[in-house]
C-alpha cells in the first residue's frame, strides 16, 4: 500500500499572532560582505538586533543552513528559525527555485514541530507557489516498514505562507502545490519500497490504488496476455523471476482534451542484472530501477487531479530481472511487440528491452508526443552526475522539456544522438543488438530506443524524447533542500510543467 499524507497549506497576510504557529521561519542570504537578513514581518527593532548578531551566531546564509532561536513575543511562535537561501540573483532577488529549496529545507529540518510560518519574501504569486511547493515537498517521510516510530520526528503537518499576495488569488497555487507534492511523494514512496513488497504484481495493484477517485482508466496485462499479444521484451526480461511481469496502462482522457501525450516508464522492480549479474556492492539500490514507471504513473494522476484538458497515457513496463534456470541468456533473441527482433548481448541492458515494448504500444495510438523516462544507464551518471537528468530525442520535445524543467526547478540537460552510434547496434542474427558503443553509452541506449518509436499519420516519426534519470532519481547522499534521502520523485514536476506549456502554446 502506498501511503500519502498531505501537509496543510495556508496563507497569512498580516498579524502573525492571529494565526500563530510553532515556528516562524525567516530568510538569510549570502551577501558579498556577509549574511543579509531578508525582508520579514518582524518589528524594525527586532530585525535590526538579529541582523547584527548573524555573524556572531555563525550564520552565513548558505543554502540548507538552518538555525533555531527562541521565539519573539511579537510573533506568537515559540521558535524563530533562520533559513539560508544562498546567494541572491544579480538584481538582488531570489529565484523561484531558491525559495522552493529554502522552504523545503526549513520544513524538512523542522521535523518534530507541528506547524510553521514561512516568511520569505514573496512579492509575486509565483513566489508564493514556490514557497508552498517547497514546504509540501520538504514535509515527506517514509516510515512504512518500521514497527515503531518512537524516537522519530514527525514531519511538519501545517505550513502557512506569510505574504502580501491576496489569499484568494493564491489558493490555486496552494492547491497545485498539494497536487504536485502528492504525486512526487507517491513516486518517492514507490521507489523506497523494498523489493520484497514491490514487485510487478504489487506495483500494478499500487497503480490501481493510487488511481482510485480520479477520472482515469487502468488496464493491466498479466503474463498470459503479454504472451498472447507478443510483448517479448517485457516477458523476456521477466522470465527469470518467479514473480511474473506486468504492463500497466493508465489513461486520462478528458472530453475537452486538445493535446495527446504518451509517457512510457521503465519499471524494473529489482535489477540483479540477470545472468550478466551485477556486483554485490550497491545492488540494494536497484530497488529504484522502477523509478521511471513511478514517475509516469504519478504524472498522469497529477494531470488528472489538476483537470488539465490534455489526454495523457502512462505505460508502465514492469518486470523483475533475476538470474535463474529460466532467465534470458546472452545471445538470446527477443521479438519485441510489433515484430522487430533484438539479440540480447547483455542481460543487464534490460531496461531498454521492456521500454521497446512500451514505445511500440504507445506509438500505435499516434500521440502528439512520446516521452519515456528511465533509470537506464550508468553512463548517465558519468556524463551528468547525480542530480542532472539527460534528455535526448526530437529537438522540439527536448527543448520544451528543458524549458519546463527550468520552470519546475529540476535539472536536465539535452544530449545529442550521434548517427555514428547506430551501426554499433547492428546484430549478426537479429534486427539489432541491445548494446553497442560503450563510450557515450547513455546516447547509445537512446539510439536503441528511437528504433521503436513509430510514425504518425504523415509518415514522420512521432516527436519523442528519452529522459535518463539514473542519477537524480535516487539520493544516496545527505538530504538537501526539499530532497530527502533515497527516492527523490524527480521529473514528475517537469512533466506536469511540460503538459501545461504544451496546452498554453496551443491555446
Amino acid at each position: 500500500m502506498v501511503k500519502t499524507t498531505d501537509i496543510i497549506l495556508g496563507i497569512i497576510a498580516k498579524d502573525l499572532k492571529k494565526s500563530p504557529s510553532d515556528a516562524l521561519v525567516i530568510g538569510v542570504a549570502q551577501g558579498t560582505d556577509g549574511p543579509v537578513l531578508l525582508p520579514n514581518p518582524l518589528s524594525a527593532k527586532a530585525a535590526e538586533s538579529i541582523a547584527a548578531s548573524l555573524k556572531l551566531l555563525g550564520i552565513t546564509g548558505a543554502a540548507d543552513q538552518a538555525h533555531r532561536l527562541p521565539g519573539l513575543p511579537e510573533t506568537g511562535s515559540g521558535i524563530l528559525a533562520l533559513a539560508g537561501v544562498g546567494k541572491l540573483s544579480d538584481d538582488g532577488s531570489l529565484t523561484a527555485e531558491a525559495l522552493r529549496r529554502a522552504s523545503g529545507s526549513a520544513v524538512r529540518q523542522l521535523a518534530g514541530v507541528p506547524s510553521v510560518t514561512l516568511a520569505f519574501p514573496t512579492p509575486t504569486l509565483a513566489d508564493v507557489a514556490a514557497v508552498a511547493e517547497g514546504a509540501a515537498l520538504g514535509a515527506y517521510s517514509y516510515t512504512e516498514h518500521r514497527s515503531s516510530t518512537d524516537g522519530l520526528k514527525a514531519p511538519v503537518a501545517k505550513a502557512l505562507v506569510f505574504t502580501d499576495v491576496d489569499p484568494k488569488s493564491a489558493q490555486p497555487a496552494l492547491d497545485r502545490a498539494i497536487v504536485l507534492a502528492r504525486a512526487v511523494n507517491a513516486t518517492r514512496t514507490l521507489v523506497n519500497q523494498p523489493p520484497s513488497h514491490l514487485y510487478p504484481e504489487s506495483f500494478a495493484e499500487s497503480a490501481k490504488e493510487l488511481s482510485k477517485g480520479l477520472p482515469v482508466k487502468v488496464t493491466v496485462w498479466d503474463e498470459k496476455r503479454l504472451d498472447k499479444e507478443g510483448f517479448g521484451g517485457i516477458l523476456g526480461v521477466g522470465k527469470g523471476s518467479t514473480r511474473q511481469p506486468r504492463l500497466v496502462k493508465v489513461e486520462y482522457s478528458p472530453a475537452k482534451a486538445t493535446k495527446k501525450i504518451a509517457l512510457v516508464g521503465k519499471g524494473i522492480t529489482f535489477d540483479t542484472g540477470g545472468i550478466s549479474i551485477k556486483p554485490a556492492l550497491g545492488m540494494g539500490d536497484m530497488k529504484s530501477d522502477m523509478a521511471g514507471a513511478a514517475v509516469v504513473l504519478n504524472t498522469v494522476l497529477a494531470l488528472a487531479s489538476l483537470g488539465l484538458p490534455i489526454k495523457a497515457t502512462a505505460w508502465l513496463c514492469i518486470a523483475e530481472n533475476m538470474p535463474s534456470g529460466a532467465a534470458a541468456r546472452p545471445a538470446d533473441v527477443f521479438t519485441i511487440y510489433g515484430g522487430k527482433t533484438v539479440e540480447v548481448l547483455n542481460t543487464d541492458a534490460e531496461g531498454r528491452l521492456v521500454m521497446a515494448d512500451g514505445l511500440v504500444a504507445a506509438s500505435l495510438e499516434n500521440p502528439d508526443a512520446i516521452i519515456d523516462v528511465a533509470t537506464l544507464t550508468g553512463a548517465q551518471l558519468i556524463a551528468l552526475g547525480l542530480r542532472t537528468a539527460g534528455v535526448m530525442g526530437s529537438d522540439s520535445v527536448t527543448a520544451a522539456l528543458k524549458s519546463a524543467a527550468d520552470r519546475a526547478g529540476e535539472l536536465v540537460w539535452p544530449m545529442p544522438l550521434p548517427e555514428e552510434l547506430r551501426p554499433s547496434l547492428d546484430s549478426q542474427v537479429a534486427d539489432l543488438a541491445n548494446i553497442g558503443e560503450r563510450n557515450g553509452g547513455m546516447m547509445t541506449a537512446a539510439v536503441f530506443l528511437r528504433e521503436f518509436v513509430g510514425k504518425n499519420g504523415d509518415g514522420q516519426q512521432i516527436p519523442w524524447a528519452h529522459v535518463d534519470i539514473a542519477g537524480p532519481s535516487f539520493n544516496n547522499g545527505s538530504p538537501y533542500g526539499y530532497t530527502p534521502k533515497q527516492g527523490t520523485g524527480c521529473t514528475v514536476r517537469t512533466l506536469v510543467a511540460y503538459a501545461e506549456d504544451l496546452l498554453a502554446a496551443s491555446a
